[in-house]
């Protein structure tokens, strides 16, 4: 099987803009469509052209999240669980889930995939993504096809926020994507849009790109994983399809 390449784009707003406008023209120029992880949060109007723009284009929306806050009990869960959909039951999930749906559409968006805040998600977000007819959704090991029950498994590639370990951070994503390319495996490479400000991660994204299209990777989005049609793997039952480890990024 041909390698897979996922890129996706966080936080994007009025102040990153213009970097995110960058990478995705030199992404156009390689073929490589991006995927949007968009929060249903009131942004400029320049912010939600681009993102309009984007899709019109042919890249994927994927819902990210509602707020971002932590539910209020979590408190007392370690660092690295705190995120708004790490532990939630799927009632309360639905809920925000809702929430989120409709403020996305008051902004003109719409989206059927969902990739939750620091990549976790919970057993009941799962539950209420199927509920809501989401078709797919993105964690931090996996891209999950909710109406197919099948997990895709790849572990995320992305940026650490230590300046010291930035040289260290550049070379793992690069060296991953080119070891998953040889492998034929899903490589999910997550961009945060503050790590485009700094030189090093902004090209190490492009390296690692080149490299995973130099061994013949298939660039597609996340939303490609919810339609069938494609040839994917699919199955009535639960099905695991391995693709490798890679790092993880905290979107």
């Amino acid at each position: 099987m041909n390698a897979r390449l996922v890129v996706s784009l966080s936080g994007t707003n009025a102040r990153t803009l213009d970097r995110c406008a960058e990478l995705a023209a030199d992404l156009d120029q390689r073929g490589v469509p991006l995927s949007l992880l968009v929060a249903p949060r009131a942004e400029t109007e320049a912010v939600l052209d681009w993102v309009r723009e984007r899709a019109g284009r042919g890249d994927a929306l994927l819902l990210h999240g509602y707020d971002h806050t932590a539910e209020p009990r979590m408190r007392t869960v370690a660092f690295g669980r705190k995120a708004e959909f790490a532990a939630l039951p799927a009632h309360e999930a639905g809920l925000r889930l809702t929430a989120a749906t409709r403020a996305f559409e008051r902004l003109g968006l719409t989206a059927d995939a969902f990739a939750p805040p620091r990549w976790l998600a919970s057993q009941g977000t799962l539950t209420a993504l199927r509920r809501k007819g989401f078709s797919v959704c993105a964690d931090l090991l996996a891209v999950r096809d909710l109406r197919f029950d099948t997990v895709h498994k790849g572990r995320v590639l992305g940026f650490g926020s230590s300046d010291r370990a930035e040289p260290w951070w550049c070379f793992t994503v690069v060296l991953g994507a080119a070891r998953l390319a040889r492998r034929g495996g899903l490589i999910r490479l997550a961009v945060d849009a503050a790590d485009l400000a700094r030189p090093g991660p902004r090209q190490a994204v492009l390296d690692a790109v080149d490299v995973a299209l130099h061994h013949g990777a298939e660039a597609i989005t996340y939303r490609r994983f919810g339609q069938t049609s494609t040839g994917m793997a699919v199955s009535s039952g639960r099905t695991e399809v391995p693709f490798g480890a890679s790092r993880s990024n905290q979107a």
